[in-house]
């Protein structure tokens, strides 16, 4: 309960925009311990309002990612609840009326700048050194003139009016009261010209319509806070309790990313990681739990009713933790060795022998071997964690390694950004080659070469579409952090 007795409820908002992030499912995790710790409700928001990073397939993945790890939700899309709906796509009227509210309280206007103006308007503040910024071009414009420009059918956006002096001050819960100079904070963008809400808008409406007493979220939204602050504020609204969690972060002390580590939740579990020891290694990294007594023995190793139980989040470091991947190795492999014969036995046939990548994995090798024994010669890398291939294996002839290495970054990126079927693949590989000096066949033998550690294997693409996105690509990036 919170201090004026409402149940504690908390929650998390993920955007289906690609693989579930590994940050995602930590905090998830924070939400999930503190709502649990006060007998509260945890609810699972789907973020979905940005239309041109939407992924259709990846609102299941993050299911399917978070129930992986057993951090079960009360209430969201997939099992309903008294607030609902839980994607905000379904919510866009609601959003829309509270729009009008504000517009209509002078709370915020409507901004008729076209992007070529948005455009130049930023080159000259970098040009003066100045912190880009909206000139607030629009906010002088009479009700009746914006109304002109609407029935005009003039293209517009809804800014927050933000106001021109003064302060907001806000309370974190791990960092005491932070203030933003007004000056600091931009008339946000609150409605897009498509009618669609920013993140900003639709996160206050939703938590408040929610519930949410407790916002406990990545600390790169501390930025953000003030704006969000005046928008309760506009709308006479109670505030919650705000908690930034310090960001993860690779050694280099950057924010966690994928070139420097796997940072997608299916990778994960691909590549055989226990979802009881990925728990446990998020866990430590809030840096919440009792730090052990000297003798104490598997200190570190703890499962989430024991988390609930003695986790305490006024001792969360804010240093950042370092999301270390030989660490959670360690860790993993720690779990797998307390599994019983049977339980390691059902692992590995539940993993990297699950029936259903064998029989994947079975047509392609078919018809390239002539006795049983050769189908982990010619399959291997599908069972391996990682592949390096000798130099020899990946510089094509008339190339040079640093070439090569180029293009495997340009198909990392390439790859990533399309959809993971033969067709899109094929597609996205020869017109890189057409792109570039290479010819397809290049880009072909280099990627397998990458891919499989090979220079022959079963059909390439059909590899690639079994493996899935996040290993492929995290064996491209693998390579790129190898091959020096």
């Amino acid at each position: 309960m919170t201090a004026s007795g409402a149940p504690v409820r908390v929650r998390i908002a993920p955007s289906p925009t690609g693989d579930p992030h590994v940050g995602t499912a930590y905090i998830a995790l924070m939400n999930l311990v503190f709502a649990r710790q006060r007998q509260g409700r945890f609810v699972l928001r789907i973020e979905d309002t940005d239309r041109s990073r939407f992924v259709a397939a990846s609102e299941q993945m993050i299911f399917d990612a978070l129930h992986w790890l057993g951090l079960d939700w009360d209430e969201g899309p997939d099992v309903g609840g008294p607030y609902g709906p839980y994607r905000q796509s379904e919510r866009t009227e609601l959003y829309r009326r509270k729009v009008e509210e504000l517009l209509a309280a002078g709370r915020a206007y409507r901004c008729f700048c076209t992007p070529e103006r948005l455009e130049e308007m930023r080159r000259a503040q970098m040009a003066a050194k100045l912190p880009p910024r909206y000139d607030r071009h629009c906010r002088g414009l009479s009700g009746e003139e914006a109304r002109a420009r609407v029935a005009a059918g003039t293209p517009f956006v809804v800014r927050l009016a933000v106001p021109e002096s003064g302060a907001t001050t806000f309370r974190d819960e791990l960092r005491g009261d932070i203030t933003f100079d007004h000056h600091q904070v931009d008339d946000q963008v609150l409605m897009k010209s498509d009618g669609y809400p920013t993140y900003h808008l639709a996160n206050v409406v939703d938590d408040h319509e929610m519930r949410i007493t407790d916002v406990i979220r990545a600390e790169e939204w501390i930025s953000s806070t003030p704006k969000h602050v005046l928008l309760y504020q506009a709308f006479g609204w109670e505030l919650p309790r705000f908690w930034h969690m310090p960001l993860l972060r690779n050694q280099d002390r950057s924010k966690i990313s994928k070139r420097k580590n796997p940072v997608s939740l299916v990778y994960y579990r691909q590549a055989g990681f226990l979802p009881e020891a990925m728990v446990n290694y998020l866990g430590l990294l809030g840096g919440g739990m009792p730090a052990p007594s000297a003798e104490a023995k598997d200190a570190e190793r703890f499962a989430f009713a024991e988390m609930v139980e003695k986790f305490q989040f006024e001792r969360i470091s804010l240093g950042g933790p370092v999301f270390d991947l030989e660490k959670l190795r360690w860790l993993n492999g720690v779990y797998l060795r307390r599994l019983t014969p049977e339980e390691f036995f059902a692992a590995v046939r539940g993993g990297p022998l699950a029936d259903d990548y064998l029989r994947a994995i079975c047509p392609l090798a078919q018809e390239r071997i002539e006795t049983l024994g050769q189908f982990f010669d010619l399959t291997d890398f599908f069972f391996r964690d990682e592949v390096l291939p000798p130099a020899e294996t990946w510089v094509p002839k008339k190339r040079d390694a640093a070439a090569a290495r180029k293009m495997v970054a340009q198909l990392a990126e390439r790859l990533e950004a399309g959809d993971w079927t033969l067709e899109a693949l094929d597609a996205a590989l020869r017109a890189l080659a057409a792109e570039t000096d290479w010819s397809a066949k290049e880009v072909f033998m280099l990627l397998r070469a990458v891919a499989t550690g090979k220079t022959a294997s079963p059909p390439l693409l059909e590899s690639l579409v079994v493996m899935g996105r996040a290993r492929s690509l995290a064996r491209l990036r693998g390579f790129l952090a190898a091959a020096k």
